[in-house]
């Protein structure tokens, strides 16, 4: 089954849900549609990129293009003129059997073009897609125009599914599968007593700031410490942050690292942090990769109900929850796993939680099985 994933920017080696499609789906069976192209190639699929420049004449009918777009599909950003026939030609050119387009944003560009060439579409919602998007009534209005063309859609998260739902935007044939990680890769090794972990940009919906000081009201003098991995125009309000509070020495801003280094942080670390909450933009996150990473690690997870999270999190199983923007709260918490005397049975949740629920290779399955199921009632869905 060869799959078109539709992507705006590749490749970022952050995006390893969106990775993991392009190197995996069906057996790697897999072509690349991107807005950009950022100069690294590193599974060597072939690769298109849609904003090529215009023509002369299509620069003269891009505003018409645009106009007619807005009016009839609720998007401005449909391919035209020579960029859509080039588009339509490489991909009948790939024998390309699928569209998968990774964002409902990029399933907008995708959905039309993927109907008039007779090639079926689905989209994957995974999280401002599907919460600060829908501050716009224009693109409520272009989801609901495009649930008709698609196939299918995926989601990381009940949340997403049921937030799309709230604004009047529903298909029939959609799903919920995580992204996932790897826990034959993300394990569990021997853990250091009072290490603590966070995990991502330093950004608003992040919100490093109140973790750094429930962790200090915590832990300041107490054998812990925290580490952040991640940047972002918080860092450096964060890094003044822990010096006024004077736990400086209890805490490492390592920056942004490699993946794989990530990942040997999270093994070692006994308790993951993310205190996640709702931006004033209305952005949320879907159900956070690195939260799942976490778990496989078997880390005692502290985070908000927000979002997806309490669909990964048990509260006073394999992590402990609180509200969003409850700094006293999750300072509590620290407190609590810090004076546990054996924090084994939470660790040991933690990884069973991450084999039953989000093992990427399962996940993966269940995506090629849908599809399958969906383009081909009567095939046997279990073979891919």
């Amino acid at each position: 089954m060869r799959t078109a994933i539709v992507t705006s920017d590749f490749f970022i080696m952050g995006e390893t849900f969106i990775n993991r499609h392009i190197e995996h789906m069906f057996g790697g069976d897999t072509v690349v549609v991107c807005g950009r192209q950022n100069g690294q190639d590193p599974y060597g699929k072939p690769l298109f990129t849609r904003r090529a420049p215009l023509s002369l004449g299509d620069k003269l009918i891009a505003p018409f293009a645009a106009m007619s777009g807005a009016m009839l599909h609720g998007t401005s950003r449909l391919p035209f003129g020579a960029n859509r026939r080039r588009l339509m030609h490489w991909l009948r050119e790939q024998k390309v059997d699928v569209i998968l387009a990774e964002f409902g944003t990029q399933a907008l560009v995708v959905a039309k073009l993927g109907n008039d060439m007779g090639i079926p579409v689905f989209t994957y919602w995974r999280g401002t897609d599907a919460s600060r998007a829908l501050g716009s009534s224009q693109r409520v209005r272009s989801y609901k125009l495009m649930m008709p063309r698609l196939a299918g859609m995926f989601s990381v998260s009940q949340f997403l599914l049921d937030n799309l739902a709230k604004h009047g935007v529903s298909h029939p044939n959609a799903h919920v599968v995580p992204s996932g990680v790897n826990v034959r890769l993300f394990t569990p090794t021997e853990k250091r007593p009072g290490s603590f972990l966070a995990v991502g940009r330093m950004v608003e919906k992040k919100a490093p700031h109140v973790t750094l000081r429930a962790f200090a009201k915590a832990a300041k003098g107490r054998a812990a410490h925290l580490t952040f991995i991640g940047d972002g125009p918080m860092l450096s309000v964060c890094q003044d942050m822990a010096r006024d509070l004077g736990v400086s020495d209890q805490i490492t801003f390592t920056g942004a690292l490699p993946h794989d280094e990530v990942r040997k942080h999270l093994q070692g670390t006994e308790t993951f942090l993310q205190h996640s909450v709702t931006a004033k933009d209305g952005n949320t996150e879907g159900l956070p990769t690195a939260i799942q990473e976490a778990l496989a690690c078997g880390c005692i997870t502290i985070s908000t109900i927000h979002a997806g999270i309490p669909e990964a999190v048990d509260d006073g199983v394999n992590g402990l929850l609180v509200p969003e923007w409850d700094e006293d709260g999750f300072s509590d918490r620290i407190t609590q796993v810090l004076d546990m005397p054996d924090r084994s049975a939470m660790t040991l949740a933690a990884r069973k939680t991450a084999e039953a629920k989000f093992d990427n290779a399962i996940l993966l399955e269940k995506v090629e099985n849908t599809i399958l199921k969906t383009l081909c009632p009567s095939s046997n869905s279990g073979q891919v």
